[in-house]
């Protein structure tokens, strides 16, 4: 499993556009089809142990929460922060007092 920063402090300011005040950080490009959704973890809900059936990333937009991989290590998770399984690793996730995470699983994921 690996770990990432999703903040504003690591986006790019828009300068096109007569932006302003605004920035963007890059995800990923997708060269094969991806799955995008959301998944919402009420208080004191688990999305249980089970294997990425294909790489998945899982990013934190909203609360905090915990993710795990088979080791049953628990990692405090909070808005901004993601985590990147592959494919076959056993993973668990959960929140004390809720979530929203944005999830994308692709065969292929090419974070930048």
């Amino acid at each position: 499993m690996q770990l990432f920063q999703f903040t504003q402090d690591l986006a790019n300011q828009i300068h096109p556009y007569q932006s302003m005040n605004s920035f963007y950080q890059k995800i990923m490009k997708t060269d094969v089809p991806a799955n995008i959704g959301f998944i919402y973890i009420e208080p004191n809900g688990v999305v249980g142990m089970h294997e990425a059936p294909v790489p998945q990333l899982f990013i934190v937009i909203q609360g905090e929460g915990w993710v795990c991989g088979e080791d049953g290590k628990r990692v405090e998770m909070k808005t901004g922060e993601g985590v990147l399984w592959q494919q076959g690793q056993a993973h668990e996730s959960g929140s004390t007092t809720g979530l929203t995470a944005l999830v994308i699983q692709a065969e292929q994921i090419n974070l930048t």
